[in-house]
């Protein structure tokens, strides 16, 4: 995966308390331009980090996922040389299942 930084993990710190949020209401408490915000939100989706929410599929509403919480957490581990980062967190993403 590649992320914007830091903007990608400020969406999914903002996120990180397990409430709902808008693209509106993200670009407002990050202070980034909503437009922005508005195209990191699917790619970060795509990406398994947020989950697009209803009831209505075209509401904005996005929550973060398990596996978003463990890139928030371990964001600092990104730039480990020798670690890959995407193999770490998918790791760390079936110890959890499990």
């Amino acid at each position: 995966m590649k992320l914007a930084r830091p903007t990608d993990i400020e969406i999914l710190e903002e996120l990180a308390d397990g409430r709902r949020n808008t693209a509106a209401n993200l670009s407002y408490h990050l202070e980034k331009d909503r437009s922005y915000i508005n195209t990191r939100l699917p790619v970060l989706a795509d990406y398994g980090l947020l989950e697009r929410v209803g009831p209505s599929p075209n509401s904005g509403l996005y929550e973060i996922t398990a596996k978003g919480r463990l890139v928030c957490e371990h964001a600092e581990r990104m730039d480990d040389e020798g670690l890959d980062f995407d193999a770490f967190i998918e790791e760390k993403v079936a110890e959890t299942e499990s």
